[in-house]
């Protein structure tokens, strides 16, 4: 776990870098958390005790480099302190570790299964996903939890996050226009959550069906209205033949109200 000897004076968040400055490698370091990060926004629309963060640094000393993964979530914190929202992530302002953090390798190699695996052990990380598309023999998937200080791999996926309450897992969809392997996160079922895109889709479809419905109502209201209006048509040429035959019976000097 993350011991704070630290020195007296503590800069805050706003005087420190956001990040190492280190452009990504792949696109897929900044979409992959982004889908996580869109996804969570709706999911957890009105919940502001969270924080997912992109790129962020990650401040545990203000005389050492920042550790700055493609993606941490942060759950008891803040959502955004302001319109300016933050900067950085500095531990001891917001005295809260990162329980969950994603690393997407690239083409080049920056030590995420060996040197990052050990820091975020240290600094007590809960989960540290690691994703990678590129390998063959191996799952391209890696959830690793922290058990007794140290970190263990968990097998499936999806894998069910108790702690957090979700899911996360990877398999092939449609992001950004994009048809490849995507990460997602997951319900207690094993079941994913949509993405933004496609639940703009199915709430455009249910209006379309229930648009349908509607008018399927209608057309059996008008269909009712006119059977309705075909039975007083009816009602009023038998009640028209019965006048008819009643005059006919009188001008023979037959009292039709006398008949039986």
């Amino acid at each position: 776990m993350l011991e704070y000897n630290l020195p007296r004076y503590l800069p805050s968040a706003e005087e420190l870098p956001d990040s190492d400055e280190t452009p990504v490698d792949n696109e897929l370091q900044e979409l992959i958390p982004g889908l996580l990060k869109a996804i969570l926004l709706i999911l957890w629309a009105e919940r502001m005790d969270w924080l997912f963060a992109i790129d962020m640094g990650i401040y545990y000393h203000p005389d050492k480099p920042p550790i700055v993964p493609d993606g941490f979530l942060s759950l008891g914190v803040e959502r955004f302190y302001d319109e300016e929202l933050r900067p950085s992530y500095v531990l001891w302002d917001e005295n809260v570790v990162p329980i969950f953090v994603l690393e997407v390798v690239s083409q080049n190699y920056r030590k995420e299964y060996t040197t990052k695996l050990d820091e975020y052990e240290a600094l007590g990380v809960l989960y540290y996903v690691i994703y990678s598309s590129r390998r063959r023999r191996k799952p391209h998937l890696e959830v690793h939890k922290l058990v007794n200080g140290k970190y263990e791999l968990q097998q499936g996926n999806p894998v069910w996050l108790t702690e957090i309450g979700l899911g996360i897992g990877c398999e092939r969809g449609n992001y950004c226009g994009v048809t490849r392997e995507w990460m997602y996160w997951y319900d207690q079922q094993g079941q994913r959550y949509l993405t933004p895109a496609e639940q703009i889709k199915q709430e455009a479809q249910r209006a379309q069906q229930e648009t349908q419905r509607a008018q399927q109502e209608t057309q059996r209201a008008q269909q009712e209205a006119q059977r309705a209006q075909q039975e007083t048509q009816r009602a009023e040429v038998a009640e028209q033949r019965v006048q008819q035959l009643t005059e006919q019976l009188r001008a023979l000097g037959i009292d039709p109200d006398n008949l039986g």
